[in-house]
């Protein structure tokens, strides 16, 4: 597909022009499968190339990205990123990935099963028409996604990454003579195709609870109760934790909650939250981080304890923390000893949280959203399915009042998560 001798060019070019210089070549060939009209539409095949360069100048630093890898346009990129390095702030925390012995990471098939994808897909649409007859579908596909991509730096860095990844996802909503559902989805990576689509991920509980969203509800007033996020929406949940208290920005600017909380109780004790790229149970695996280092797995929080913080090599250098092993991607939220089923009987007055919709978190934590796809809990029993109802919480608060982690967890082939119940929420409706 592609190879490292347009970043061996580049090197070679920029050696005398700047301090440092990183530079990566991807190039990702895509063959999909979609649904057009409840029917199979022909395989499309598709090419994306990314060509980027980083360099280092006296302190200064310039990137620039392209879809092209000809000479030329290299050679027109190389011009503009020194034009950008030249123009841009010295700031002395910017570097490059130091030289570590070169590694290729190859993972997954090199070619994808068409006929196989063929066959999951058209047992997947006689799946949905034989046991949920409400399900119409919409934008469904199932792909195959083979990504080369090499990285070399000044340093002598020289990685190859080689990944080959299926993907499948559904949108799909519920229809009764005149009344729908609101849109609802799901979908998973994997690493072989080995059972029906059915089978992999939430699905199945998904459109189960779609075909029951057809007559909703709103709750009456403002309340305070127990809150259960289920795997589809935690890893929301969790990725606007980590950017609000433990990415670059919040801690070099200071507005961070957590800045001098390393090592110490910062969560509810039941919770412990990895990033594994590295992991067996993943997937759609990461061998290599965007500043040039080899990805490893790291545990963020455990047992409620902050472990390490999410930095780059350039947070790092500003912050005199350590670097992150990764950045922050393939969440795994270690399972705890309550059936979900148990955690919905334990309410008195509370929802099921399935898909929410919102802006982001202040710097402080604090945000509301508007539930999507929904339902009320009373009495330990779900009650309806939900409309025109938010809930108002702030991530640190919330993290601290998780009160049971389920056995369950789901995988989606990316991030592995459980249903987590959090207490003393702000639930608001008409």
């Amino acid at each position: 597909m592609i190879d490292n001798k347009i970043l061996k060019y580049t090197l070679q070019k920029m050696a005398t022009d700047v301090d440092k210089c990183q530079c990566s070549v991807e190039k990702k060939l895509k063959y999909e499968l979609n649904l057009e009209h409840g029917e199979i539409s022909l395989l499309r095949t598709t090419i994306d190339n990314a060509y980027q360069v980083i360099v280092i100048k006296d302190n200064k630093k310039g990137s620039i990205t392209i879809n092209k890898t000809d000479e030329l346009s290299v050679d027109e990129a190389l011009t503009t990123v020194m034009d950008i390095c030249l123009n841009s702030e010295s700031d002395e925390a910017y570097d490059i990935a130091p030289v570590v012995e070169n590694k290729a990471f190859i993972y997954g098939d090199e070619k994808p099963n068409l006929d196989k994808m063929y066959d999951l897909l058209e047992g997947y649409v006689k799946d949905i028409k034989e046991k949920y007859p409400t399900i119409k579908l919409m934008d469904t596909a199932i792909s195959f996604t083979i990504t080369v991509k090499y990285l070399m730096n000044s340093n002598g860095v020289d990685f190859k990454e080689q990944k080959g990844i299926y993907e499948f996802s559904s949108l799909f909503s519920a229809k009764e003579e005149e009344k729908s559902s609101s849109f609802n989805y799901s979908g998973y990576t994997l690493s072989k195709l080995e059972k029906d689509l059915l089978s992999y991920g939430s699905i199945k509980r998904v459109l189960d609870e779609t075909v029951k969203q057809i007559d909703t509800r709103g709750v009456q007033g403002k309340f305070n109760g127990d809150v259960i996020i289920t795997p589809d929406c935690l890893l929301q949940f969790i990725y606007l934790y980590i950017q609000v208290y433990l990415t670059d920005m919040p801690l070099i600017s200071g507005t961070s909650k957590l800045k001098d909380k390393l090592n110490e109780q910062v969560t509810s004790p039941l919770l412990t939250l990895h990033t594994r790229p590295r992991g067996e149970e993943i997937a759609s695996r990461s061998y290599l981080t965007n500043d040039g280092f080899e990805a490893q797995n790291m545990t963020i929080i455990e047992n409620g304890i902050l472990k390490s913080f999410v930095l780059t090599q350039y947070g790092a250098n500003k912050t005199g923390l350590e670097r992150a092993k990764n950045t922050s991607e393939c969440i795994v939220v270690e399972p705890g000893d309550t059936q979900a089923s148990e955690m919905i009987k334990s309410i008195d007055k509370g929802v099921l949280v399935n898909r929410v919709s919102g802006g982001m978190p202040n710097d402080n934590g604090d945000f509301s959203v508007v539930l999507k796809n929904s339902f009320y809990i009373e009495n330990g029993e779900v009650k309806y399915p939900l409309n025109e109802t938010m809930i108002a919480l702030n991530l640190m608060d919330a993290m601290e009042n998780i009160t049971a982690i389920s056995q369950e967890t789901i995988n989606f082939g990316g991030y592995v998560l459980p249903y987590i119940k959090i207490k003393d929420v702000l639930i608001s409706g008409k």
